[in-house]
């Protein structure tokens, strides 16, 4: 078996966590886990059945190439993005549920023969779903609707769109024949006991995502790990790396590591990230590359070829740090990571 020279660490416990302390904020409400995107870049599988051990019963993806993914841990999943032509056989197969966002896909799914769906509202974001006046008209009499939902646009800001959006889905509660509904993200729990319904739908938070400052206690589950490939001292005056940006102003010892872009090692991350070893602070230097990424060691002289290093990786401080998004820095990172679980799911 060949061990890869990059890997993610991932805390399952930190994991689980995270789902407890959202199910307890999420209140009377049921809460979910949206695990598209393989599991936000994690591993979707490994991910749903250790959320599924910690009493999670309900699983969002956004297509059926990825509930076919998580089939055989027969778990109850909805398809996000709805119900496509090219989706109908393996929609027959009864490996999750469509989350209906037009009245073509309401037609298409009566035309099947129907059974227990979902509905999309659209009350603000305009993206998917159906109107509220599409809703009402009558078009889904008839279909067995487990779950009428909504998308906050805004949750991660304290701005007056989230209770419009509030108000426009509370008005459906009363009006659309569903055995439940749900609005709250991950942000929204963190918005209060109003918005939750009877389930919400975490993402980003499950991962040690913070959208807002409430749910700064979310541990972090996912730390990046690199081999040293070389030690090298750079001589005073040197450059390192594409288009010489970084210049040494003393003699200096480097160590380049087997992560990069392609990895979701971002080149935001050039000049500014870090990476640790025995807890020593080891910055990054110059631009990182592709596959590579330079970081000063003058402080870890017992680090050498073949050891391990690990970048610092807590999601709101790594946004910050790279410019880039908490959920680009989950889903990006990439399939050369070999993906450990700690512990082990038994």
């Amino acid at each position: 078996m060949t061990v890869a020279p990059l890997r993610l660490r991932l805390d399952g416990t930190a994991l689980t966590d995270n789902w407890r302390m959202l199910a307890a904020m999420s209140g009377r409400a049921a809460c979910g886990a949206a695990v598209k995107a393989d599991g936000y870049g994690l591993g979707a599988g490994a991910v749903a059945s250790r959320l599924a051990a910690a009493g999670c019963r309900d699983f969002f993806v956004a297509t059926w190439a990825e509930a076919e993914a998580l089939a055989p841990l027969g778990l109850p999943v909805s398809v996000l993005h709805g119900l496509r032509a090219e989706d109908m056989a393996v929609a027959q197969a009864g490996i999750g549920r469509p989350v209906l966002n037009t009245l073509v896909q309401v037609a298409r799914w009566r035309a099947m023969g129907g059974g227990r769906c979902d509905v999309m509202i659209d009350t603000g974001m305009n993206r998917l779903g159906l109107s509220a006046e599409e809703a009402l008209s009558g078009a889904l009499d008839g279909i067995e609707i487990d779950t009428v939902m909504s998308h906050l646009a805004c949750a991660d800001e304290d701005v007056p769109m989230n209770a419009a959006q509030l108000e426009a889905f509370g008005v459906l509660t009363g009006r659309v024949a569903a055995r439940r509904f749900s609005l709250a993200n991950s942000a929204g729990i963190a918005l209060g006991a109003d918005y939750a319904f009877d389930l919400t739908r975490p993402g980003l938070a499950l991962y040690g995502g913070v959208p807002r400052p409430e749910l700064a206690d979310l541990r972090q589950v996912v730390t990046p790990e690199a081999q040293v490939l070389q030690r090298r001292r750079v001589r005073a005056g040197a450059t390192i790396g594409y288009n010489a940006t970084y210049t040494a102003q003393v003699d200096t010892e480097v160590a380049i590591i087997n992560i990069g872009y392609a990895d979701g090692y971002f080149r935001g991350f050039s000049g500014v990230g870090c990476a640790r070893f025995d807890k020593v602070a080891l910055p990054v230097l110059g631009r990182v590359s592709m596959d590579l990424v330079a970081i000063a060691v003058n402080d870890a002289p017992f680090l050498a070829e073949g050891d391990w290093v690990s970048l610092d990786y807590a999601l709101p401080i790594a946004a910050t740090v790279s410019g880039m998004s908490q959920y680009e820095l989950l889903t990006g990172l990439g399939a050369r990571l070999d993906r450990l679980w700690s512990p082990n799911a038994g």
